[in-house]
């Protein structure tokens, strides 16, 4: 694989992981409004979703290739991204709680 490619797949897996991880943020906020079997249904098919359009998208950019470095861009993406939108949550928590009042 050329190296232009692999930097593109690093870059592609490392943002995609932090866009899994304010997804994930987004469904946890949405997700107890519901009843368990329809929560678990939602998880199972919301992180399955997300998974095939990586995927996917990684078979635009590269042919489907995939190298154990691609899932450690994507895993530091996700840990980065999870501190960054987890802040964001309590954030617009705050907000809704003072225009609730």
């Amino acid at each position: 694989m050329a190296l232009e490619v692999q930097i593109q797949s690093f870059l592609f897996s490392f943002v995609y992981g932090m866009f899994f991880s304010m997804m994930l943020n987004l469904n946890y906020k949405y997700i107890f409004d519901m009843k368990l079997p329809i929560r678990i249904v939602t998880n199972i098919f919301f992180v399955v979703d997300l998974s095939l359009l990586y995927f996917i998208l990684l078979r635009l950019i590269n042919h489907g290739i995939l190298h154990l470095y691609f899932f450690l861009c994507l895993a530091l993406g996700f840990v980065l991204g999870q501190s960054k939108t987890r802040s964001l949550r309590k954030i617009f928590k705050k907000k809704s709680s003072i225009s609730g009042k």
